[in-house]
């Protein structure tokens, strides 16, 4: 077999898996957005004004949530590093420590969701807004415990190449959000019309449910004994504090990384909120549209991971470099085709969020332009979960305070306000941050990954 063959047949395979794992994750991922969208769609189409008060909920939930994801990451990486070591019982310990990590850290952002009406106040929101909004996050921070328990365990599974089961309750839960909006938004049988509140427990019904089917899944799993799932010596909190240091160690990396992107992507809601209600909707409208996209970078992202964590277990530098690479292309090619279709039908799904004509015109024009950052941002995500796969911990969250703190959120301001571009200048800053995301990753991933 002659080079070009080799390097033919290897891309070939490592596409296969990726997109093998991929599937399932991608679907799991964007159905978190699509409840999100189902949300905003029944909330906005009930009212304008409800739709700010959940938007500017979300903002700071969104945070608390994203950083929330980042810590469990750990779990992702350490189960393809201990299945690709064919370590399988240290699986089982990683999914259970993985379990009592994310209970305690839901734990801590529901509290800290009590105080959601002051923060909203503090960065200038109008007094009517920060109280509504502030209602929003009070109710949806008690569903932190159960989704991150989720999270946890669909990390697990992704870990052991097993993604479907994540994916399927995920489906679950989203016809389940769809009738408890329908019932608590425009109360229905007997129940009072909650407007932006009823979306919100909502969220905590559907997300208690998927909780509990998850942990029940992996709980009762036919290879359960080959796992060491139900290890009682050590359960929930065993161990000891050593046998939890690489988990907290690429899980706080992971998190801060998150906490600084997703804490960016939040101040552009919050800038976003001091141009007025209109532009406030059209942007959630258009980065609604962003998100749930961009959740198909996040499944590759996450593939990726998993195929570089196992060629790092392996010690297979040029596999890692192959995974890596390979869900960088695709990951450009699913992207372009997303943003494609946006920009040819961006007036139709600014339509699908609401009936408010002066919101579609606003928010039709953002929506084709993230067919732009799209691309970067999608990139840049991948590029940081390879990083991840191999093992690093703090440089993928030193690029992005560098391309999200120190760049995205001065020239958004500046775009939006001073230089008067108003909503789109947030998207615009996306952009530029992203493409610098990308090209610092990318390269940190080519010296580690070279032979």
């Amino acid at each position: 077999m002659t080079d070009t063959e080799h390097f033919s047949t290897t891309v070939k395979r490592h596409a296969r898996d990726l997109i093998r794992l991929a599937g399932p994750t991608i679907l799991g991922r964007a159905g978190m957005m699509t409840m999100m969208i189902v949300d905003s769609v029944m909330v906005g189409h009930y009212s304008a004004q409800e739709l700010a008060y959940q938007s500017i909920g979300l903002a700071p939930m969104m945070f608390l949530m994203v950083t929330g994801f980042g810590l469990l990451t750990g779990t992702l990486v350490m189960t393809a590093f201990h299945l690709g070591a064919n370590e399988n019982e240290e699986c089982g310990g990683v999914w259970r420590r993985s379990i009592s990590y994310a209970v305690t850290i839901g734990l801590i952002g529901a509290i800290l969701s009590s105080f959601g009406e002051e923060f909203l106040l503090m960065t200038g929101q109008t007094a009517d807004l920060a109280r509504g909004g502030g209602r929003i996050i009070a109710i949806i921070g008690w569903s932190m415990p159960p989704m991150l328990l989720f999270v946890a365990s669909t990390y697990f599974l992704e870990g052991l190449k097993r993604p479907k089961v994540g994916m399927y309750i995920m489906i679950i839960g989203n016809f389940c959000n769809v009738a408890l909006n329908w019932v608590l938004v425009f109360g229905h049988f007997g129940v009072p019309e909650l407007g932006a509140q009823g979306s919100a427990w909502a969220t905590i019904g559907v997300r208690i449910i998927m909780a509990g089917s998850i942990f029940y899944y992996v709980w009762n799993m036919s290879d359960h004994e080959e796992f060491a799932i139900r290890n009682h010596a050590k359960m929930f909190f065993g161990g000891g504090w050593q046998a939890w240091s690489r988990l907290r160690e690429v899980g706080l990396g992971a998190g801060a990384s998150n906490a600084i992107e997703s804490g960016a992507f939040s101040s552009m809601s919050l800038i976003a909120g001091l141009l007025g209600i209109l532009s406030l909707g059209a942007f959630t409208i258009a980065f609604n549209m962003l998100a749930l996209t961009f959740m198909f970078a996040l499944g590759l992202g996450s593939a990726t991971a998993v195929c570089v964590g196992s060629a790092h277990g392996h010690g297979n530098r040029r596999d890692m470099a192959f995974a890596g690479w390979t869900g960088l292309g695709l990951t450009i090619i699913s992207m372009a085709v997303l943003g494609t279709v946006l920009v040819v039908l961006n007036n139709q799904i600014a339509s699908g969020f609401t009936n408010d004509a002066e919101l579609v015109i606003r928010a039709a024009p953002m929506i084709a332009f993230i067919s732009l950052v799209l691309i970067a941002d999608g990139g840049q995500s991948v590029m940081a979960h390879a990083l991840r796969g191999c093992g690093e911990t703090w440089v993928p969250a030193a690029l992005h305070v560098v391309a999200y703190l120190v760049i995205m959120i001065p020239l958004a301001w500046y775009l939006a306000m001073p230089a008067g571009h108003g909503a789109i200048g947030l998207f615009e800053s996306i952009l530029v941050a992203s493409i610098v995301s990308v090209i610092l990753a990318a390269i940190r991933f080519w010296y580690l990954s070279k032979n």
